[in-house]
């Protein structure tokens, strides 16, 4: 109930228009995004890796219906990587094609993917494709082969809820793409995806276990201790090595796994997003886990409380 909730409002304008105009609710958000400034964004890139992982920044915008607006995103991200570079701070940037132009246009999107992308490669950097929602997914995939055949810097997020993952997976694998599994964030038809959660993880294990043997560099993107546990036993069992892959996880979440997996030696990447237009994400963050909500409102709670 409550993840169909807060998916639903995710896309309400209404309540998107209220809540990026209250402060209360930037407070709380601030919990999942790195402000809302490329300042911001680089600062709190610099604080994860003194503690030991790289980073993701993800410039926050999604359903662009305006070219113009499209062009800006991307010049947005060409800035974005020259001040990682300036900085020095280890990261790559992660974007959504919605908001590079896809809803305009097929070729205007990977036109601006591609600067993008031949931007990044000139500082030895790296470009992540998220993936939206699933009428995205065929056009997202396409997209992500036809730039991969012509730049090796870039990967694609696949979502394990969907029934069609590891016909993609398969197919990316085989021509040495770049993948980030992650379960999926999405309300999604149970005719795409898999509506309880114990086939989703049971999903994603053997796909994770695809990608730890597949013999490429991937990413496994997931908060769940099982999941976890599952890729550490999986990697003790068969010898692998712990540089063949790395997890990712989300700024603001599970701070204290994070940290173990850098202790025991895992490589580590935050996906840090930042920018004005927070608001879906943050409500797909509360719906993937709802105690998220109780628990920043008990701190503010808290801290409202006049002291004594």
């Amino acid at each position: 109930m409550w993840r169909s909730a807060f998916l639903a409002l995710s896309t309400n304008r209404g309540v998107h228009h209220v809540a990026t105009r209250s402060t209360l609710a930037k407070k709380v958000a601030s919990r999942f995004i790195a402000g809302e400034t490329l300042t911001t964004a680089i600062e709190a890139a610099r604080e994860i890796n003194r503690w030991g992982a790289s980073v993701e920044l993800d410039y926050l915008g999604e359903s662009v219906l305006d070219e113009r607006q499209a062009e800006e995103a991307a010049a947005a991200y060409l800035q974005i990587l020259d001040a990682i570079a300036e900085a020095g701070v280890g990261s790559h940037v992660s974007l959504k094609p919605s908001q590079m132009g896809q809803e305009l246009s097929d070729t205007l999107c990977e036109q601006n993917i591609e600067s993008v992308v031949e931007r990044a490669a000139g500082y030895g950097s790296f470009v992540w494709v998220d993936m939206e929602s699933s009428p995205y997914t065929e056009r997202t995939v396409e997209l992500y082969k036809r730039l991969r055949a012509r730049h090796e810097n870039v990967g694609i997020a696949l979502q394990a809820y969907l029934h069609r993952c590891k016909a993609d997976l398969r197919e990316i694998v085989s021509v040495g793409g770049t993948i980030r599994l992650c379960k999926g964030a999405y309300q999604e038809p149970a005719q795409v995806a898999f509506p309880e959660k114990r086939d989703v993880d049971r999903n994603y294990a053997l796909l994770s276990e695809m990608l730890l043997t597949s013999g490429l560099f991937q990413a496994l993107g997931t908060h769940d201790e099982k999941m976890i546990d599952h890729t550490v036993e999986f990697v003790k069992a068969r010898d692998l090595s712990k540089e063949g892959f790395e997890f990712q996880m989300l700024y603001g979440v599970r701070r204290d796994l994070q940290e173990k997996l850098i202790q025991e030696g895992y490589n580590l990447r935050v996906y840090v997003p930042f920018g004005d237009q927070w608001y879906p994400y943050f409500m797909r963050r509360l719906a993937e886990r709802p105690a998220n909500l109780f628990f920043l409102m008990g701190n503010l709670a808290r801290e409202a409380m006049p002291t004594r």
